[in-house]
């Protein structure tokens, strides 16, 4: 997908990669296409906020799948799998931090900035 016309001016995976094999495995993909990794964006959330929104979330989409507990376990997975990539892209001077907190227009604007400081 990410060789076709419309990926060719530039693109945007959320939430991938998850560990550093993907990692790996899309830097060698992209540098096949010529198309290397520009910018990888950690968006930082307290942890105790991310659990309130996710929870808050599913109590609002009648989702029992979203608890307290599976959330705690998918940061402790976050830490253990996906952390690491957050410092694989670090090494590589590519990685910009960006406060999560606030209301969604805040956010957005704070990623859109880094994006067209890049560009």
């Amino acid at each position: 997908r990410l060789g076709q016309n419309d990926a060719q001016r530039g693109f945007v995976l959320d939430g991938y990669p998850r560990n550093i094999a993907q990692a790996e495995a899309l830097d060698a993909l992209l540098q096949r296409l010529g198309q290397p990794v520009d910018e990888a964006l950690q968006i930082d959330v307290n942890e105790e906020q991310v659990i309130a929104r996710i929870s808050g979330r599913a109590a609002a989409e009648g989702r029992v799948d979203d608890n307290e507990a599976v959330v705690r376990n998918r940061m402790k997975v976050y830490a253990e799998q996906t952390a690491p990539v957050v410092a694989f892209y670090a090494r590589q001077g590519i990685l910009t931090r960006v406060l999560g907190e606030g209301d969604i227009e805040e956010v957005f604007q704070r990623i859109i900035s880094v994006l067209r400081s890049r560009a």
